[in-house]
């Protein structure tokens, strides 16, 4: 009996574990004037430790670029397929298109 009370309660620690696994990450659709909406720029909260994937769709090539944050970092020029980082620092990191400037795609991400 208190091999089966063990054994389910190891069970149970696994399947936290990989709920916990699986929703650390995050998608963020890139497209044609898809970040800077009529209500401002939008924000994206994440845990540290997510995977973000930007997920580029539309017919212009876009980038990701970090202009301030933590950490730097910088997609190439993409109108499809995906870029992917996984942010282990914690703050504020304004991203944009490098492309089509700040003022017209961009985006606060917050890693808590």
């Amino acid at each position: 009996m208190r091999k089966l009370l063990v054994l389910a309660l190891v069970a149970a620690v696994f399947a936290i574990l990989a709920t916990q696994a699986f929703a650390a990450s995050r998608s963020v659709k890139v497209g044609d004037n898809y970040f800077v909406r009529a209500s401002g720029v939008p924000t994206v909260t994440v845990r540290k430790g997510t995977t973000v994937t930007w997920r580029f769709t539309g017919r212009n090539l876009h980038t990701v670029v970090v202009s301030s944050g933590p950490s730097k970092f910088r997609s190439s020029a993409k109108s499809s397929g995906t870029f992917k980082r996984k942010l282990t620092r914690a703050g504020t990191y304004r991203i944009f298109c490098s492309i089509h400037g700040a003022s017209d795609q961009s985006m606060k991400l917050v890693v808590k």
